[in-house]
């Protein structure tokens, strides 16, 4: 094979029109204002907190799995020990983690339902 002694030159260029995305969307003046205060996100505060209960029980019960004391008597000689296992201290923690989410996003819940309204606007001072 022969390499080409020149460079080729485009001669024609396409000149195709670029997609903006601005089809996609729908124009501002027909989009509603997101809220953040609705009264409906207490509810699901309080959802939230049923499930970090059901999450913190879930800890313990895993925790007791995974620790197992260990008793062995030889003659007059007793030891005591414990046995852990990996697998139910892992998820222990992982729903420890999970309970601690799930309150901090109760809380939030609960604030904008109460609090987050919309900000009046500021009036100018007068001197």
């Amino acid at each position: 094979m022969l390499a080409p002694q020149s460079h080729e030159k485009l001669l024609i260029v396409i000149d195709l029109p670029q997609p903006t995305g601005a089809e996609l969307w729908p124009p501002e003046e027909t989009r509603r204002e997101a809220r953040l205060h609705k009264p409906l996100r207490a509810l699901v505060g309080v959802v939230e907190l049923i499930l970090a209960a059901l999450a913190v029980w879930g800890v313990f019960a895993c925790w007791k799995a995974g620790v197992v004391p260990v008793v062995i008597t030889y003659g007059d000689t007793t030891l005591e020990s414990q046995r852990y296992f990996g697998g139910p201290l892992a998820g222990a923690i992982g729903l420890g983690v999970l309970a601690a989410i799930l309150l901090v996003d109760a809380i939030r819940q609960f604030l904008l339902a109460v609090r987050a309204k919309g900000r009046k606007p500021k009036e100018p001072k007068v001197s």
